[in-house]
């Protein structure tokens, strides 16, 4: 072995000894260092992960300055190149909200300083859509405008938007790919605001149905682009708290659509569910004024030889760290090696890698398995048909039906945010495994209690059922709420994230329509022993989870770009990493001898 070869270490453990600490590291110098190869929170099946060491990662957590102590950094997060209403706007929201809900917790203003602007209005839409479709059907003037829509036709509404969704992600990527992050979400932003507006003025149900397929059709580029976005611009030490911001954002949109819905359903005109349609373009039309003002991800960038601009964006917003110039040029190299890397395997066709090799087949498996469960771990129960689960233990009055689903999407917002902020920090299997063995144990007392009413017609029964469909919140947004970009941003090299998170969409999107057709007729049908399907499919999702997804925590996008692939790849990046920080060693030699010489004269 070389001498600036790295020293494998073959640990057992989740972290090599700490010899030095992440200051130490000399960026100039091809120090050995030490490597993971195997993890003890790993996943059972498949090629076992292999993890270098946290560089960059251990650099970040190091630093002991906060986010709003950097100008730089923080004008990333505020977007202060707006105009300056905008940004007195944007401060006043953020103070407010984080002094009144978490005392000014740093970590959430920080988030939604640069999500409102810039991203958190993707999520909003959706959040939007679907508290909204499912508040128009107690409008009565949309009902009798489109002539009462039966059971199939209703259930055609609400899935065109899951369909144009499925057309149009086979052109994501490519879209992002020649495009790049932000104009990708500004084309779906573009997209939105036209389909909100002919939704608006619809005057019929076949021009209502065109509407929900143009919207479903723009929200996959501004989806994918803006996870991406967010996750490739932050800093290493906020970026897991930042998309999973992004991911609970969604419940400030469906409060929102539901309050707005409320307020106007007693309107005599149409515009009682014309008015919620046109402003579903807001968040949009937010994407559309902010997203110029935010920089492109530098590792689009550097993808397409734009590596000034991309170390320029890096050395503005990521230097003021502790160590911030030992980050920037250890970042920097990583992606740089990293994207080479992915470049030379990459195939022409855009479609081709998911079959490249069983290391990218096992991501996208990844990302299918989590789009399919986020969608399939019994809430579409809850967004869709609470209705039916509180009738099934004799809750049949329609105010307090109102009154159950408004205070579970508010509840549902208020343990989203911290969650977003706490879950980030733990082990991502361990909170994957929480959730879904919550949610089995909420799914089992729904089950036995549900049984009891209707075997022995006990309305106490309805008091377990409303208590655990409060409980059930907090252990979906746990795992499939808060954690899914966050994991599939983590999981993908940046050459495959836009078609990782598309296949995550895809199966989003199949398992949504599977719940618009599919729950209502077996509730329907056999009543509550529908709940025991759900059961024995979360123990499935338990498995799953234990037997095949990997350990992300802790760190960089680059540090997880192979870790798949194996070592001997790991070791040839990570040589080439090496060389990059030589190189930058003997440019500032060069430097500052010219400079020492310069002086003498």
């Amino acid at each position: 072995m070389q001498a600036d070869q790295p020293i494998l270490f073959s640990l057992g453990i989740c972290g090599p000894p700490r010899t030095n600490s992440p200051s130490s590291l000399d960026p100039g110098i091809s120090a050995p260092y030490l490597k993971y190869e195997l993890c003890d929170d790993m996943a059972i099946i498949g090629s076992k992960e292999h993890h270098v060491e946290p560089r960059l990662a251990d650099i970040a957590q190091a630093d002991s300055k906060k986010w709003y102590q950097k100008p730089n950094l923080r004008a990333l997060y505020l977007v202060s190149q707006v105009p300056l209403h905008c940004r007195v706007i944007l401060y006043a929201l953020g103070f407010l909200l984080t002094t009144t809900y978490l005392h000014a917790s740093s970590a959430l203003m920080m988030c939604l300083q640069i999500l409102i602007p810039c991203a958190m209005g993707v999520e909003w839409t959706s959040g939007f859509d679907s508290s909204m479709m499912n508040s128009l059907q107690a409008v009565a003037s949309w009902v009798e405008y489109f002539d009462n829509p039966t059971e199939g036709r209703l259930g055609l509404l609400n899935a065109m938007y899951s369909l144009g969704a499925l057309m149009a992600i086979p052109f994501v990527p490519t879209v992002s790919q020649y495009l790049g992050r932000r104009w990708s979400i500004m084309t779906g932003s573009l997209i939105l605001c036209v389909g909100a507006g002919i939704q608006a003025g619809s005057r019929n149900t076949d021009m209502f149905l065109a509407s929900r397929w143009v919207l479903g059709f723009g929200i996959p580029f501004a989806i994918v682009n803006a996870s991406s976005l967010i996750g490739e611009l932050a800093y290493e030490k906020e970026r897991p708290t930042m998309t999973s911001l992004f991911s609970s954002s969604w419940h400030v949109g469906a409060i929102v659509a539901a309050g707005v819905t409320y307020g106007t359903f007693q309107m005599s005109s149409t515009w009682s569910w014309r008015l919620p349609s046109l402003l579903q373009l807001v968040p949009s039309l937010c994407q559309i004024c902010f997203i110029p003002f935010c920089p492109e991800s530098p590792r689009f960038l550097i993808s397409k030889d734009r590596s000034d601009e991309a170390y320029e964006i890096i050395r503005k917003y990521h230097s003021e760290g502790d160590n911030g110039e030992e980050f920037v040029c250890l970042e920097f190299a990583q992606i740089q090696s990293t994207i080479a890397q992915e470049q030379d395997t990459a195939r022409a066709f855009v479609w081709a890698d998911v079959f490249r090799d069983p290391p990218m087949r096992r991501r996208f498996l990844l990302a299918a398995i989590v789009g399919f469960f986020t969608q399939w771990s019994g809430n579409g129960l809850l967004s869709f048909y609470m209705k039916k689960i509180l009738n099934l233990v004799g809750i049949t009055d329609n105010r307090t039906v109102q009154k159950v689903i408004l205070s579970n999407t508010c509840w549902g917002l208020c343990n989203a945010l911290p969650i977003s902020i706490i879950a980030p920090r733990f082990r991502r299997r361990s909170m994957f495994l929480t959730c879904t063995i919550g949610t089995a144990i909420v799914y089992t007392v729904w089950t036995v209690a549900s049984a009891r009413f209707a075997i022995e017609n006990s309305t106490a029964a309805a008091i377990p059922v409303l208590v655990f469909i409060f409980v059930y919140s907090p252990f979906y947004n746990i795992g499939w709420n808060v954690l899914p970009y966050t994991y599939m941003v983590e999981i993908f090299p940046y050459q495959q994230r836009a078609k990782g998170i598309s296949v995550q969409q895809l199966t989003v999107r199949f398992a949504v329509f599977f719940n618009t057709y599919v729950n209502p007729i077996a509730l329907d049908r056999i009543g509550w022993k529908y709940y025991l399907v759900y059961c024995g499919w979360i123990l499935v999702e338990i498995a799953t989870v234990y037997l095949l997804f990997p350990e992300t925590q802790k760190h960089s996008l680059e540090e997880l770009s192979f870790m798949f692939e194996g070592k001997e790849i790991q070791d040839k990046v990570q040589g080439n990493v090496d060389k990059q920080l030589e190189l930058v060693q003997v440019d500032r030699r060069t430097v500052v001898g010219s400079g020492i010489r310069e002086s003498e004269v």
